[in-house]
């Protein structure tokens, strides 16, 4: 290892970022109708596909997060000062929003429910078990689950750095760790949001480490245009995309009869087939944000840059204008096709609000990262724009970003 080696800046990465928080919007977009207010639809099959299908979100934002992580420091000793760097940029632009996101959903939860200013030692003790289990909104779990991968990542490092063997078996390693957590969970521990537990998503952890590890092998794979790839490489390109529209297929026909006809199998079914689309989807978004910064138009890439550099912000707050959106909801009937477009509407309205809200704070308050998380280089008054692969213009910032 090279201790001095300073990685090559990835700008396909905030592309990948773009992709996943689309993913969480149609999720998040689509959960009250595909969960029960448009079962009786005549376009349910469409709405829970919607939700199923884009289910990657999360998880390849996990995923990333892990390659992101150990495609910086892989290559760097485990000092005390590379310790307390990683920590100090761990609380200020990850925990300290997580803090204040945890407060303000769970304070306006309150308020919307009439319950603030009752039984306030209540509230509080409420407050810290919500807090410190990831709850005190539904999609505040994701970020919970990453302060638990900070938490172990300096040994995670450690441990891969001492021996290749590590290496070479961490993701079957992780995935058995994973499952074996799921079937102990099922069987004997019973715990309800087992998904606010970072184990849950240890194949993910360990997947993204080990491909940032390999990522010398495999960025020919991802930079080659298809033409000059290898006879090999394009069938195993092929069978990868193959294997994840049927896996995406499955998942969503499996949610489909369990939801709309209440043919439920087994749990580790629902488990399994999440699992297989999600690590698979991972890989296809990876594979498709190298496509993207390639070949698609200048204004589409500069489009989802941005998105990608927003990703946490928007990730944090748009729940809140979904909420408000959703207060004309009883306006439709799930029997109209106009309900498919307003779901539609639900996720640009977030995208856009949030969009707008954190690119504006980001340029205008100084200290915008204490709820907001880190601000992006190309939205300080010292950008400094240098030239990037492909002849395009990319803006330096740290990549130490999980989101």
């Amino acid at each position: 290892m090279n201790a001095a080696k300073q990685q090559q800046r990835l700008p396909q990465l905030d592309i990948f970022r773009a992709l996943a928080i689309i993913g969480v919007l149609h999720v998040h977009a689509s959960s009250f109708a595909a969960g029960e207010l448009a079962l009786s639809s005549p376009y349910y099959y469409w709405l829970n596909g919607m939700n199923i299908f884009f289910k990657f979100g999360t998880p390849s934002f996990i995923f990333l997060s892990s390659f992101v992580l150990f495609y910086n420091y892989y290559g760097r000793p485990v000092t005390r000062s590379l310790i307390g760097s990683f920590y100090r940029r761990r609380l200020k632009y990850i925990l300290l929003p997580y803090l204040l996101a945890s407060i303000g959903y769970y304070v306006l939860t309150l308020f919307v429910n009439g319950q603030l200013m009752q039984h306030p030692a209540e509230n509080v003790l409420s407050f810290l078990r919500a807090l410190f289990t990831g709850s005190a909104y539904a999609h505040l779990y994701f970020v919970f689950i990453s302060i638990q991968f900070y938490v172990l990542f300096p040994l995670l490092l450690k441990l891969l750095q001492s021996s290749r063997q590590w290496v070479r078996w961490s993701f079957p390693l992780g995935l058995a760790l994973q499952w074996g957590f799921i079937f102990w969970n099922k069987y004997q521990l019973h715990i309800v949001e087992k998904g606010s537990l970072a184990i849950s998503y240890l194949g993910y952890y360990m997947l993204g480490a080990f491909i940032a590890i390999h990522f010398e092998q495999i960025k020919d794979w991802l930079t080659r245009p298809w033409m000059e790839q290898t006879t090999a490489r394009k069938r195993y390109t092929l069978l990868l995309i193959v294997l994840w529209l049927a896996a995406a297929m499955t998942h969503v026909q499996l949610w489909y009869r369990a939801r709309h006809y209440g043919a439920w199998v087994d749990s580790l079914w629902y488990e399994l087939l999440w699992n297989v689309h999600t690590l698979l989807s991972a890989l296809i978004l990876l594979l498709a944000a190298f496509w993207i910064y390639r070949r698609a138009p200048q204004r589409l890439v500069a489009w989802l840059t941005r998105l990608g550099e927003l990703s946490f912000a928007v990730y944090l707050i748009h729940p809140l204008f979904l909420a408000f959106y959703r207060l004309v909801q009883d306006r439709l009937s799930p029997d109209s096709l106009l309900y498919v477009g307003y779901v539609y509407g639900g996720l640009a309205v977030a995208l856009a609000a949030s969009w707008i809200i954190a690119q504006w704070t980001f340029r205008h308050i100084g200290i915008s990262w204490v709820a907001l998380g880190n601000i992006p280089r190309s939205l300080t008054p010292a950008e400094k724009p240098v030239q990037g692969t492909q002849g395009r213009t990319v803006r330096e910032k740290p990549q130490e970003r999980g989101l």
